[in-house]
């Protein structure tokens, strides 16, 4: 992929954002859209209104309901989250960043890094197809594998099987699962699962049992050992 008109910052930031918000052919609401990027209701909306009459259109946007991005826009969200995975796994593998640093540094360097400097990084990983956090590399012609795992809060206990995916960004919040040992490559196995949303009970590998809370537990994705 290569992005042909260089963009703002402000538009790069704001495509990925509605790319990581819509999923699967979701209307993004601008109240959600400006909760994501810190930013004011009116602002954004004024912004979306810039960004659909762009040439070439990059969203679609509709008044009191939303908006998705065009094609256009997709292919250059997803540059740039390439970028952004690519640089994080770069920073951990290459510089011993820890999991919990990588992700500030790559949200400034993911929109100045050059289509030769991407490909290097990324030939020089081996073409990687996830980053420090489990999350899927889009390719260069703009794929993007099914994210892996089985989401924690949706198993019972007795599953059992491997940390694929931790889906947050939040350092505070990775230092913290960091200390539990809840990071990718961790054998997790569930001892109970606790009703009407209540804590989960695991094994982190051979140590104690942990008690989890649900914002933890719906981030934390599994690769289930029967699978």
């Amino acid at each position: 992929m290569v992005i042909a008109e260089k963009l703002t910052q402000a538009t790069e930031d704001y495509l990925k954002a509605i790319y990581e918000l819509q999923g699967k052919d979701k209307i993004v609401t601008t109240n959600s859209l400006a909760q994501r990027l810190g930013y004011a209701p009116a602002s954004v909306t004024g912004m979306l209104r810039k960004l659909a009459s762009h040439g070439p259109e990059l969203v679609n946007y509709t008044r009191h309901r939303g908006v998705r991005l065009t094609d256009s826009g997709e292919r250059i969200a997803l540059e740039v989250i390439r970028h952004h995975r690519l640089i994080e796994l770069y920073l951990a593998d290459a510089l011993g960043y820890s999991w919990d640093e990588v992700h500030e540094e790559a949200e400034m360097l993911e929109h100045v890094i050059s289509e030769e400097l991407e490909d290097r990084i990324a030939q020089k990983l081996g073409n990687p197809q996830l980053d420090p956090h489990g999350d899927p590399i889009p390719s260069k012609d703009g794929a993007v594998a099914t994210p892996p795992g089985s989401r924690l809060s949706d198993l019972k206990a007795g599953d059992s099987g491997i940390i694929v995916r931790v889906l947050n960004e939040d350092p505070d919040l990775l230092r913290y699962l960091a200390e539990l040992g809840l990071e990718p490559s961790a054998h997790i196995t569930i001892i109970e699962c606790s009703p009407f949303g209540g804590p989960i009970y695991i094994r982190v590998d051979s140590e104690d049992v942990k008690a989890l809370g649900k914002r933890v537990t719906d981030i934390v994705y599994l690769r289930l050992d029967d699978v």
